[in-house]
């Protein structure tokens, strides 16, 4: 979901009367977007003012969100929203960019790889250009910067590049003193995403050390390794931040726990829903959908948001991953998996993510 204009309780009273709506401004909309599309008051608008193309499958969008937009901290992750072919989609991505960079020119950047079969970033890559005007979203996301400062590791695969290119400026413009290693691991020297600007940091920010892995330029598969992490001084004493593909998380994961690091000292940022594994357990159920006085039968391990939307509903939803929390909703009754931890919710009331819960048994959402 988008970032709304607050309305206050006279506009919201006011809206009710005149339109039968509880965003009143928000009915002028159509006419707006005609006029000028950043004046749009449903969401937050966003205009594109450059499009850079960083590798043959990877873009920067520079952004100028409306002046309603709040911001954001080195690390976190926004919404977007789009058409595509009639239909809004959202989707989740990392901000590229510094804060300083918004606080001093308004602007943001987000920088996406176009994905094999990827509705939205094909769309993006494709459709966006300067003078475009997308939705956004709240920035959202505990992915951030140390503070107090600390020793980091940064491990980070392909695309998974960006959310650590916003800590790394941020910690270059504070002078961040605590000694900070990224290892970076792409397929070949030609997939680096913004090379120059990394390799412009390490020079300026004496803390950095920068080692990029090109994985498949030899003979054979060069991957993360335990001797990678033999290169880090101190390792046991950092706080390690990993944000790539699963296979890398995973094999960051092993190797950093058989290294003795702590695992709350790892914070991870996801490319896909990790997955408990639940398909032991029974699943699936009755699923009543109280507003809209809907009940359907799932099987299997199906979530609620799939759930719903196959039954023809539209509930608000963001990230799909379990991140953002904008597809929470009160189960009224039942009993559901949570899918990223495979633990069982209680019988009663209390608030569910309907992207990560599948019902085990009957269920009732306030949907």
């Amino acid at each position: 979901m988008l970032a709304r204009h607050n309305q206050s309780k006279a506009l919201q009273w006011l809206g009710k009367q005149l339109f039968n709506r509880e965003d009143p401004a928000a009915f002028f909309d159509p006419l707006l977007e005609r006029i000028n599309p950043m004046w749009v008051q449903e969401y937050t608008p966003a205009r594109v003012e450059q499009v850079l193309q960083e590798t043959s499958d990877t873009r920067t969008f520079v952004l100028k969100p409306a002046r309603r937009w709040q911001g954001f901290e080195a690390g976190q992750h926004v919404n977007i929203c789009v058409e595509v072919d009639g239909t809004r989609r959202n989707r989740t991505f990392s901000l590229s960019s510094s804060p300083i960079l918004w606080q001093k020119q308004g602007l943001i950047t987000l920088t996406i790889k176009r994905l094999p079969g990827g509705r939205v970033t094909n769309w993006l890559h494709d459709h966006l250009d300067v003078g475009s005007v997308l939705g956004l979203g709240e920035a959202f996301g505990d992915f951030t910067v140390p503070e107090p400062a600390a020793p980091v590791l940064f491990i980070a695969g392909g695309s998974g590049i960006t959310p650590v290119l916003s800590q790394l400026e941020t910690m270059a413009a504070q002078d961040y003193r605590a000694p900070v290693t990224l290892l970076y691991y792409v397929r070949t020297s030609e997939d680096v995403i913004a090379r120059e600007k990394l390799e412009a940091l390490t020079a300026r920010h004496p803390a950095l050390t920068l080692t990029i892995i090109a994985t498949h330029d030899g003979t054979a598969p060069r991957y993360l390794s335990d001797a990678d992490l033999g290169t880090v001084p101190g390792l046991n004493a950092r706080q390690v931040f990993l944000c790539g593909p699963k296979g890398l998380m995973d094999l960051a994961g092993e190797l950093l726990q058989s290294r003795g690091v702590r695992e709350r000292d790892i914070h991870c940022t996801f490319f896909s829903v990790p997955q408990a594994n639940i398909e032991d357990q029974p699943l699936g159920g009755q699923v009543r959908f109280a507003q809209s006085d809907l009940e359907v039968g799932s099987e299997g391990d199906a979530n609620l948001l799939e759930i719903a939307e196959a039954a023809g509903l539209t509930p608000r939803y963001g990230c799909r991953m379990g991140i953002c929390h904008q597809c929470s909703c009160r189960k009224t009754s039942g009993t559901v998996i949570n899918r990223l931890t495979g633990q069982k919710s209680g019988p009663g009331e209390e608030n569910v993510q309907l992207c990560i819960s599948v019902p085990q048994g009957p269920v009732s959402i306030d949907v």
